[in-house]
């Protein structure tokens, strides 16, 4: 068996608001290697810690957040759907996460898009940190999002994320579309589901040269799947179910 660190998927939102100071602060306090979170622009592009298009998801207002400017954000309250009795949380800017996790904790930063000038805005406040970009890792399932990006902050790491397989797509697929479109992206890795993992696939795209993580490893049947096939970095939902899986493996 081999060891993975483990990313805390929007932080721990079993038992805070995800994507809040609050849960990205106990992912640190459970000891993850890294957390993940979204950022999207309001309509005046100020880059926030948001994951939905849709305000009247899981917060105190109705709307879409890029109708929002962020002031109007800032009173917004975010609610624990996993855990609805946890105190509220509130939206946050990017800005405001870098400043209080950087160089605590590794950061998978998840961008959602999908504006064009996405890249130059929030590269923008990325560059102030690009002392510690050694611990972070940047996301899209866009590759002409991750392509900006290269221009934007060279040096950056840029991973594609897999979107889950529709019915048709067998594993020859996955693995040839894995490769090429890593490849139009210029990523250095390539987050697949367990479900679109096997030997093969694992094995041409090491080949290629392209990293493989795993990402909605939230049961013990993936665990034991990433673990087989030597995923050495998983986002999950469920921290603690796999700490305990990582911890009874070693």
């Amino acid at each position: 068996m081999n060891h993975f660190d483990i990313v805390a998927h929007r932080g721990i939102p079993t038992e805070a608001p995800e994507n809040t100071i609050a849960s990205f602060q106990r992912a640190i306090d459970l000891g993850a290697d890294a957390f993940e979170f979204d950022v999207r622009l309001t309509s005046d592009q100020i880059p926030v810690v948001y994951h939905y298009f849709q305000l009247d998801k899981f917060t105190s207002a109705t709307g879409m957040i890029f109708d929002f400017t962020w002031e109007q954000l800032q009173n917004v309250e975010v609610f624990c759907k996993n855990n609805p009795p946890a105190k509220s949380g509130r939206i946050s800017t990017l800005e405001e996460i870098l400043e209080t996790f950087s160089g605590k904790i590794d950061l998978e930063i998840h961008i959602q898009g999908p504006e064009p000038e996405a890249a130059e805005i929030i590269g923008a406040t990325l560059k102030r940190f690009s002392h510690l970009w050694d611990q972070f890792e940047l996301t899209s399932y866009e590759p002409a999002m991750l392509l900006a990006f290269q221009e934007v902050c060279p040096g950056l790491a840029r991973d594609l994320l897999f979107p889950r397989s529709e019915s048709w797509m067998t594993l020859d697929i996955v693995q040839h579309q894995a490769i090429h479109t890593s490849r139009l992206a210029k990523a250095r890795a390539v987050h697949l589901h367990p479900s679109q993992l096997s030997q093969e696939v694992v094995n041409a795209l090491h080949n290629q040269g392209i990293e493989i993580h795993a990402w909605d490893v939230n049961d013990e049947q993936s665990l034991e799947t990433v673990a087989k096939f030597g995923i050495h970095r998983i986002c999950t939902d469920y921290f603690k179910q796999a700490l305990a899986y990582r911890d009874k493996m070693s």
